[in-house]
């Protein structure tokens, strides 16, 4: 095979497979014959190395007065969310699992009062918030 020296001068300089193909008008096909020509490896997807879950969680949050934190990512339908992978788990469910080691069970949400708190010692699944609301009950009775 004869190699286009601009398409390997592109794959060695390590320019995405994309750029290489809109900028010098070759096919996929084209980059990759010359990639395995070059014995250069595969590209990688994304563009950047997948982070720790924390270190994402963390990166969408500012800290608040009495130890809440405050979501500054995404939102949808007013539930803060962090895209991750093609996926979009809610903040709290993520914030519950960092802090608990386990899936939350039902809805997991701020238990402290704060508007959409993610602070993972804040946040509380079903079982957590029935036992808060049986103790309240057995300390101050039912509704009357």
């Amino acid at each position: 095979m004869k190699l286009r020296e601009d398409v390997a001068a592109a794959l060695r300089a390590n320019l995405p497979q994309r750029d290489i193909m809109r900028t010098l008008h070759v096919g996929y096909n084209t980059v990759v014959a010359h990639r395995k020509a070059l014995a250069l490896p595969a590209p990688v997807r994304g563009g950047h190395p997948l982070q720790p879950i924390e270190t994402e969680f963390y990166a969408r949050t500012e800290p608040v007065d009495g130890g809440h934190l405050r979501w500054t990512g995404h939102h949808a339908n007013g539930v803060p969310r962090l895209g991750r992978q093609g996926k979009h788990p809610s903040a709290y469910r993520v914030g519950f699992r960092l802090h608990h080691g386990r899936e939350p069970i039902g809805h997991a949400k701020p238990g402290c009062g704060y508007p959409q708190c993610v602070a993972p010692a804040h946040l509380e699944d079903r079982p957590m918030r029935e036992q808060i609301q049986a103790q309240l009950t057995a300390i101050f009775g039912g509704a009357r």
